[in-house]
């Protein structure tokens, strides 16, 4: 059975060409995967119970097995959606570059995305947790903030900042590879 792919973005992305998450999809589905790659409602002003009604809605509509990958504000809704009475579970799972809670409770737009350790029972067969050393969004770091609350792979980019285009990062063979890594 040939995997699936829901990509999911973070706050006031509007997934534009350049980003790596807009790149990855495209390359996903050439290599001949499903892939979801919504526009979330109302980046600017997001309700948390909108996106995971979204994440789920887009979630079951792909066939199985499905990797989840996360950015940005995605993390945090997907962190959140795990304390619901019937969380997604997805075979693999990547979040890239969550926001702090300290600096998303300065956004009122976004407050209540902000994240607290107790929602960290990840439920997939391989989760990785991927952040830069020098993210603006989290100035103590993803691993005080989140790696040593949860049951996943940390990988450290270094110098990358949010993992943004204006970072850099359109085109990332590495997540490429991640993703497709052990996939029929």
């Amino acid at each position: 059975m040939v995997s699936s792919f829901l990509i999911l973005h973070g706050w006031e992305n509007r997934r534009p060409e350049a980003h790596w998450q807009h790149w990855l999809a495209d390359e996903l589905k050439a290599a001949g995967r499903a892939v979801a790659y919504p526009q979330l409602s109302d980046p600017d002003t997001p309700s948390l119970a909108a996106w995971k009604a979204e994440f789920r809605a887009h979630y079951l509509g792909l066939p199985g097995p499905v990797t989840v990958i996360c950015h940005s504000l995605a993390v945090l809704a997907w962190l959140s959606q795990l304390a619901d009475d019937d969380p997604i579970q997805p075979d693999r799972l990547a979040l890239v570059s969550p926001p702090s809670a300290s600096v998303i409770k300065k956004h009122r737009a976004v407050a209540e995305f902000a994240w607290t350790p107790k929602m960290t029972l990840l439920q997939a067969n391989s989760s990785v947790l991927i952040a830069s050393d020098n993210d603006p969004y989290c100035p103590k770091g993803a691993a005080a903030e989140f790696a040593e609350h949860m049951d996943a792979e940390f990988v450290v980019v270094p110098g990358a900042g949010h993992i943004t285009p204006s970072d850099g990062f359109g085109p990332w063979s590495q997540m490429l590879a991640w993703a497709l890594k052990d996939q029929p």
